[in-house]
C-alpha cells in the first residue's frame, strides 16, 4: 500500500478528524463516541446518496464503539433517508425471532436474540433492538424490517428432537447417536474454528460426526416423515459442513448471501442496510491473512457491487488500539491502513474515499485489520484483510483511536 512520507503528511489534509466544533457536545448514549452528531450526518448522509444497499462493516465484532458508530449511521439512515431494512449474517429463522419483536411481538430484546450467532448475543444488539421496535411504533406505515442472509440452518432444538425420537424409536441407539451429537452441538455456542483456535477442540472434525449420527438415524421408523428426525439430522450436516471449520474457509458463501440481500430487496422494494465485517462488506475481492494461499476471494459485497454498481456503498470502521475484553490489541503494524489513520492521534476521523482529492491520496493495495473469533496479540500481524484498491473495497472509512468492549448478555 502506499506508505510515502508525503502521502503520510497528506493526512491531515484529507482525513476529516471528527471532533466537536464549537463546543457541540456528543449526544450519544453510554459509550460517549468521539464521533460528534454532525460528523455522524454527514457521512449518513454520503453513504445514503444513491444508494439502494449499504454495507457497514466492522473490522472486529468485540468492540463497543465500532459498534455504537454503526448503530449510530444506521438509525440516521433509517430516519432521515428512508431505509427500511437490516440484513444481518445469521440464518433466516433467527432473523425471522428479531423482526417478530422488532415488530411488536412478545419477550424481551435479550430473548429474542438468546438464539442468535453469538456475536449479535449483546447489550448494544439489544439496544439495536429496541430502538427498532419503538421505531416501528410510531410508523406502523413503514416499519423496519430484520432479515438473515443466511438460510435456515440447524439450532439446539433440532438436537433435541432428533434424541428424543431416537430415544423412542431404538433406545439401544441412543449412546451411539448422542457421542456424535453431545461434542458437534457445541459449535452453536463456539465455532468450530475457533475451538480448534483455542486448544479445546475435541479432535474429530464435526462435520464426520454429524454424517455419522445421520446414517444412524435415517433408517429409524418414522424418521422420513416431514419435519422429522432425519430432516433435522441433514439440517444438522449441513451445518457443519457450511461452517467455517467444515468449508476450510473464512470468506463465507459471498453469492448466496448477496442473493438473500437481493431477494429481499426485490421481493419489498426497501432499501436495505447490510451489516457484517469487513470481510463480507468489502465492495472488491480480498485477501484473507488468515489463509493467504487461497488469494484473492469474492466477498458478500463484491457480489453486490457486481449486482448494484454505484447503488451498493460500503462503509468499513476501525480501530488503532484497545482493550477488548478477551484481549487486548495493540497498536497496528506500520504496513495497515489503521496505522496510517491513526497518525496524529485523534479520537476519531473519517474519509470519503470517492472524492477524487482523498482518493488521490490514498488509494491503492492495503490491509485493514481485523480481529476474529480466533484473534490472538500475537498472531496480530496475520490478522487483516488485503485488497487491491482500497476505494474499490470501501467508498468510506470511519477510524476510532481507542475501542472498549461490547456487553455481553447474560
Amino acid at each position: 500500500m502506499p506508505n510515502t512520507t508525503a502521502a503520510t503528511a497528506a493526512t491531515a489534509a484529507t482525513a476529516r478528524p471528527a471532533r466537536p466544533a464549537d463546543g457541540l457536545t456528543p449526544r450519544h448514549p453510554a459509550a460517549g463516541l468521539p464521533l460528534p452528531d454532525a460528523a455522524l450526518d454527514e457521512i449518513a448522509g454520503r453513504l445514503a446518496a444513491g444508494a439502494e444497499v449499504v454495507g457497514i462493516g466492522e473490522s472486529t465484532r468485540f468492540s463497543r464503539e465500532t459498534f455504537e458508530v454503526r448503530d449510530q449511521l444506521f438509525r440516521r439512515l433509517v430516519r432521515e433517508h428512508g431505509f427500511r431494512a437490516l440484513a444481518v449474517q445469521d440464518d433466516a429463522v433467527t432473523a425471522a425471532a428479531l423482526d417478530a419483536y422488532a415488530n411488536g411481538g412478545g419477550g424481551s430484546a435479550a430473548s429474542a436474540l438468546a438464539g442468535a450467532w453469538k456475536p449479535w448475543r449483546t447489550a448494544e444488539m439489544a439496544a439495536v433492538l429496541d430502538w427498532v421496535r419503538a421505531f416501528n411504533l410510531d410508523h406502523p406505515g413503514g416499519p423496519v424490517r430484520i432479515f438473515g442472509v443466511r438460510p435456515a440452518q440447524a439450532g439446539p432444538a433440532d438436537y433435541d428432537a432428533v434424541l428424543a425420537h431416537v430415544r423412542a424409536a431404538a433406545p439401544e441407539l441412543l449412546a451411539r447417536v448422542a457421542a456424535h451429537l453431545e461434542p458437534v452441538r457445541t459449535a452453536h455456542e463456539t465455532a468450530e474454528h475457533v475451538q480448534r483456535a483455542r486448544g479445546i477442540h475435541p479432535g474429530r472434525p464435526f462435520a464426520e460426526h454429524a454424517r455419522d449420527a445421520l446414517a444412524l438415524v435415517a433408517p429409524l421408523p418414522g424418521a422420513d416423515l416431514p419435519g422429522g428426525a432425519a430432516e433435522r439430522m441433514r439440517l444438522i450436516v449441513e451445518f457443519h459442513e457450511h461452517s467455517v471449520a467444515g468449508r476450510g474457509d473464512y470468506a463465507g458463501e459471498a453469492e448466496a448471501w448477496a442473493g438473500a440481500v437481493a431477494d429481499f430487496r426485490r421481493r419489498t422494494g426497501l432499501r436495505v442496510v447490510y451489516w457484517d465485517g469487513i470481510g463480507h462488506t468489502s465492495a472488491a475481492e480480498a485477501v484473507l491473512g488468515l489463509a493467504p494461499e487461497r488469494g484473492a476471494r469474492a466477498t458478500v459485497g463484491s457480489a453486490l457491487r457486481e449486482r448494484y454498481g454505484a447503488r451498493y456503498v460500503s462503509a468499513a470502521i476501525g480501530f488503532h488500539h484497545g482493550d477488548l475484553g478477551v484481549f487486548t490489541v495493540p497498536d497496528p503494524a506500520a504496513d495497515l491502513v489503521d496505522a496510517r489513520l491513526g497518525a496524529g492521534a485523534p479520537a476519531a476521523r473519517w474519509l470519503d474515499l470517492r472524492e477524487e482529492e482523498v482518493r488521490r491520496r490514498w488509494d491503492g493495495p492495503a490491509k485493514a485489520r481485523v480481529v476474529s473469533g480466533v484473534y490472538t496479540p500475537e498472531r496480530d500481524a496475520v490478522e487483516h484483510l488485503a485488497v487491491a484498491s482500497l476505494a474499490a473495497a470501501f467508498d468510506v472509512l470511519v477510524h476510532l483511536r481507542r475501542a472498549t468492549a461490547v456487553r455481553w448478555l447474560p
